[in-house]
């Protein structure tokens, strides 16, 4: 691939992943949007449908983990890098729900901080953050070590 498609396709990638976040009001049922935007230390839990919720942000979990899996093979071209990643991000949805679904189910005011972090990791992005820094890292180091 050469570089103006390799660009071009992780321009659209990344595109992809701002536009779930662009439409998430649309795309995703989520009472937690508003809640979390507002002053929630000071609020009670909103109304919610657990199945439901829990089903579209698992489906918005699905969808940035693809995007984020194509953004990896795309800069590194590495099956055994996306095979170790879907195991990642596999394992990290299995405890975050977890984690998520206990404090939807037992909502208390003193667990907001920490539940709106959770959620976090669940409906953004944010593992392909720390796994771009560390393959590069990891491309890097080995190619030191090959070279000497």
């Amino acid at each position: 691939m050469n570089k103006f498609a390799k660009y071009t396709l992780l321009f659209l990638l990344f595109g992809a992943l701002v536009l779930i976040r662009w439409f998430e009001n649309e795309l995703f049922y989520d009472p937690y949007l508003i809640f979390f935007k507002n002053d929630y230390l000071y609020l009670d839990n909103p109304r919610r449908e657990v199945f439901k919720l829990t089903m579209f942000t698992g489906l918005r979990y699905a969808l940035n983990s693809i995007v984020s899996l194509a953004i990896l093979y795309v800069i590194f071209k590495e099956k055994d890098m996306i095979k170790f990643s879907a195991f990642i991000y596999v394992v990290a949805f299995v405890i975050l729900i977890f984690i998520y679904l206990y404090f939807v189910i037992n909502p208390r005011q003193e667990d907001y901080y920490m539940f709106f972090n959770v959620r976090r990791f669940l409906i953004q992005p944010i593992i392909l953050l720390l796994l771009l820094p560390a393959f590069y890292y990891y491309k890097l180091k080995r190619r030191l070590l090959n070279n000497m």
